[in-house]
């Protein structure tokens, strides 16, 4: 597979919106990394702005994965900027825990969040995907980690390799008590999300947490009996009826808004730069 076959293989499924019903269980596995959760609990506020995060992190992976050089400049820049303050160290239960925005280490975990549940969802759509195509996606996700902080060097380079280093790197992790507070800010009721969204939570709830690996629910807490675990697979396999059958323009339409709302935030700055 030749490197504009493996681009349009990424941008393909990249471009998919259905991959966003996988977004709280991989910002949940993000912050099963101390250093990612004290650093979000000291330095955001979920409950008054929760979904600042979720489109700050949307802005960044379309920008950099569909936006031309100077978009993706920009989305670093942004990035790099709301990252500059978040650092310090923090009371674990049992030990102290440094973290910083800049640790390369930990912005490969973020990336590697990302690409581990969206392989999950998109297989759980359409299908397992073939060797080749799977390793181009991994491929494809690599940039989102060293256009920051995170090396080149080392990301895997096929299904095979990322499957046995996030094998290895979940065994490794501890859901703690900031975490936790988070979560539950994350995936409850809040007086700042729109009307009639609360109404979207419970089944949210419940995608969210058959997506994320057994060890790291039981850590969250979630009461994962075998009545949740149905009907959250039903509605899972519901979304894999129904969303390949959507037109492509709704499907990739969260991509087209992001990159919209990108490109003004850059031509706003250009202009006040002038």
């Amino acid at each position: 597979m030749g490197g504009l076959e493996e681009r349009a293989v990424f941008r393909a499924h990249a471009a998919e919106g259905v991959l966003l019903l996988g977004g709280g269980a991989a910002i949940l596995l993000q912050l099963a990394d101390p250093r990612v959760a004290h650093g979000v609990a000291r330095h955001s506020d979920f409950a008054a702005r929760p979904f600042d995060r979720l489109f700050g992190t949307l802005d960044y992976v379309y920008a950099v994965g569909f936006g031309d050089a100077g978009l993706a400049a920009d989305a670093v820049r942004r990035v790099n900027a709301r990252h500059a303050p978040v650092r310090g160290t923090a009371d674990a239960a049992d030990a102290a825990v440094s973290y910083s925005a800049f640790d390369a280490d930990a912005q490969r975990w973020v990336a590697s969040t990302l690409l581990a549940v969206a392989l999950e969802v998109h297989e759980r759509v359409w299908g397992p995907l073939d060797r080749a195509s799977a390793d181009a996606i991994v491929r494809g996700y690599a940039p989102l980690g060293f256009s920051l902080q995170a090396e080149r060097q080392g990301w895997p380079s096929t299904r095979a390799e990322f499957d046995d280093w996030w094998t290895t790197r979940l065994a490794g992790l501890r859901v703690g008590y900031a975490a936790r507070g988070i979560a539950r800010t994350l995936l409850g009721a809040s007086a700042a999300l729109p009307p009639g969204s609360a109404l979207l939570l419970p089944p949210l709830r419940l995608m969210t947490a058959a997506l994320l690996p057994p060890a790291i629910r039981d850590g969250y807490g979630f009461r994962w009996t075998p009545r949740a675990a149905r009907v959250a697979e039903a509605w899972l396999a519901g979304v894999a009826a129904i969303w390949p059958r959507l037109p492509r323009r709704l499907r990739d339409a969260p991509m087209r808004i992001s990159l919209e709302r990108a490109r003004r935030r850059y031509a706003e700055r250009e202009h006040r730069g002038r």
